[in-house]
């Protein structure tokens, strides 16, 4: 699936290891607004939506973020991060702007940690691909969606669905 990405239509190559489902989560180290580190190992015990998302500053991926935000009260034991490589300050003047509390948005600008583990970065623009990618309680993928066009939204009923099953 990962080679038929596309971004304004034009392919686009995705490095690092490409994220499956039945697969260890490999843990991860990405940065919240206030440069502290948070990992996937943080909230072990709980099933984690991480929410993929090229730039916050563009509609498709803040819709993406408000839409996570607006979910997470309705989800038991579960945690969600939502994960870009813009920079941290960013991410925290968004969440200001838009009471985005529910969440933790985060930045993989650094080191592509998280990019590279899941096999989410945009070669040729240093950005992460859009998509959703699930882990249950035990440290399994559940569920992994890399969206075909960047631009567009990725199936959030689908992905909340295999969420919300898991939190029963």
């Amino acid at each position: 699936m990962k080679n038929k990405i596309t971004m304004g239509g034009n392919p686009i190559t995705l490095l690092g290891q490409e994220a499956t489902v039945g697969m260890v989560a490999p843990d991860f180290t990405v940065l919240d607004s206030d440069l502290n580190p948070v990992t996937l190992s943080d909230v072990k015990g709980k099933t984690v939506i991480i929410s993929v998302a090229p730039s916050i500053d563009t509609s498709v991926c803040a819709n993406q973020a408000r839409r996570f935000n607006e979910e997470a009260s309705s989800l038991k034991d579960t945690a969600i991060y939502s994960i870009s490589v813009d920079l941290p300050f960013a991410l925290g003047r968004f969440c200001a702007a838009e009471g985005i509390d529910n969440i933790k948005v985060l930045s993989d600008h650094k080191a592509l940690d998280f990019g590279m583990k899941y096999g989410f970065v945009i070669e040729e623009h240093r950005l992460l691909t859009r998509g959703i990618v699930i882990v249950n309680p035990t440290g399994t993928v559940e569920y992994v969606e890399y969206v075909s066009e960047v631009s567009t939204h990725p199936d959030y009923d689908k992905a909340l669905e295999v969420a919300k099953k898991l939190a029963k």
